[in-house]
């Protein structure tokens, strides 16, 4: 297989760019920067895998990382037992029971031809199962919220290895995926857009008002670490031989730790981005890689071959949220905390989406470009802009009126910068850096 010198090119001047920032600003800026990348590369396989394999316009991303978030919460947070005792078999019991008459539903649908009676049936099955689940629920909500709220109020998770939480957020993402799909992917790919938008709202308001779950607005901090790959630093600070190492290598013990941390994140994280790519490759070079573009490209002619459209289509929907789940879950790890009402369409689904078209959509090595390189910008725009603004408005007087508003549009360069960066690309690139063989 021949090398291609110009893609192992990109990626060495992303590589350069992390570098310059270590030695320009500091080593922990360049970490961060490097771990959020990483995630942002991960993220952006997962849309590609929806978009670059099969043209699903997917726009609910940020829904499907939140839930990867709240996996995290669910599985390695403790549980807290007076919230348990008090409302929590009602709420298992509760959930049961709504599962249930969806399930009376279905299967009584399927059963009684299409009329009046089978939609009046409906009716009242989701009435009745509505009162009993609002009835099982809401005591137990207001009794496990009423526990200690300032500090838990919820009922806490399964006390697990937080590393069981990041597969565990993929299972949940594609769970939610599967349900989403069965409804929507009958859609043309605006509506689908439409659908999967407001799909994903509702899947944060859920996490921002159902304290008992997520703690709401409250959020969930103390999430642990994937010990003892990345351990704190206070650990560190109090081990006679990790500040022993450091004088040695003449760094400064706190400084050391910080380091020392991002680069376990580091380590784990290119890990699983690895893993992921290696088995996109794999699928996107498989004869079900080659189905899948032959039913991105024509549909009407791969349903004339056979093929199950709308199958396949639901098959890399949960594929493809089930590795945003998985970034959703590694970053929340990497916080430390889950914020829900930090998962913003901008940076969740806007920003994931200009990391795919300027990688290079259907590549999945312009995928993982696009996010780093999209993600440095993200980052490095803002206080880049600073300078420059200061460089431009130095000759003005100190109080000018033109001056004061060009400094304090300074905190819009982002956008501008990504939208310009997008036009251009679209205008002398519009397949990508490395575009789709």
């Amino acid at each position: 297989m021949s090398i291609n010198w110009r893609n192992v090119g990109l990626f060495a001047a992303v590589g350069f760019l992390i570098l310059m920032t270590g030695f320009l600003q500091s080593w922990n800026t360049a970490l961060i920067i490097l771990n959020m990348g990483l995630v942002s590369a991960i993220m952006s396989l997962g849309v590609n895998l929806q978009w670059g394999f099969a043209g699903l316009f997917n726009i609910g991303v940020m829904g499907f990382v939140a839930l990867g978030g709240l996996a995290t919460v669910l599985i390695s947070m403790p549980p807290t037992p007076e919230a348990v005792s008090a409302g929590g078999f009602r709420v298992l019991l509760a959930l049961v029971m709504g599962a249930l008459c969806m399930l009376a539903i279905i299967l009584m649908r399927a059963r009684m031809t299409a009329g009046r009676a089978r939609g009046s049936a409906t009716v009242m099955l989701l009435i009745a199962g509505f009162v009993i689940y609002r009835w099982l629920l809401d005591p137990a909500v207001e009794a496990i919220e009423a526990v200690n709220p300032a500090s838990t109020g919820y009922l806490g998770g399964l006390n697990l290895p937080v590393l069981l939480a990041w597969p565990m957020g993929g299972v949940l993402a594609a769970g939610a995926a599967w349900v989403i799909g069965k409804t929507a992917l009958g859609l043309r790919s605006d509506y689908l857009a439409i659908a999967t938008l407001g799909i994903a709202e509702i899947i944060i308001a859920v996490l921002k008002n159902e304290d008992w779950l997520s703690r709401g607005v409250k959020n969930v901090i103390g999430i642990p670490r994937p010990a003892p790959i990345v351990p704190y630093e206070i650990d560190l600070q109090n081990s006679a031989g990790f500040v022993e190492k450091a004088a040695s290598l003449g760094l400064d013990p706190v400084m050391a730790s910080t380091l020392y941390v991002k680069l376990g994140y580091s380590l784990l994280f290119t890990i699983v981005l690895l893993i992921v790519l290696w088995l996109s490759q794999k699928a996107l070079n498989s004869p079900w890689g080659r189905m899948m573009r032959a039913i991105r490209d024509n549909e009407v002619a791969a349903q004339a071959m056979g093929k199950n459209v709308t199958a396949r289509h639901l098959h890399i929907f949960i594929l493809g949220s089930a590795v945003c789940g998985i970034a959703g879950a590694m970053m929340a790890t990497l916080d430390g905390q889950l914020v829900p009402s930090s998962y913003q369409p901008l940076r969740y689904t806007f920003l994931i989406w200009v990391m795919v078209i300027v990688g290079g959509s259907g590549n999945n090595w312009g995928a993982v470009l696009g996010g780093f390189l999209i993600w440095f910008l993200w980052v490095q725009v803002e206080p880049a802009g600073a300078m420059f603004m200061q460089l431009v408005t130095s000759p003005l007087a100190d109080g000018s009126a033109l001056k004061e508003h060009l400094l304090e549009s300074v905190a819009h360069m982002r956008l501008l910068t990504m939208g310009v960066i997008l036009l251009l690309m679209l205008r002398f690139s519009p397949r990508g850096l490395i575009p789709e063989k």
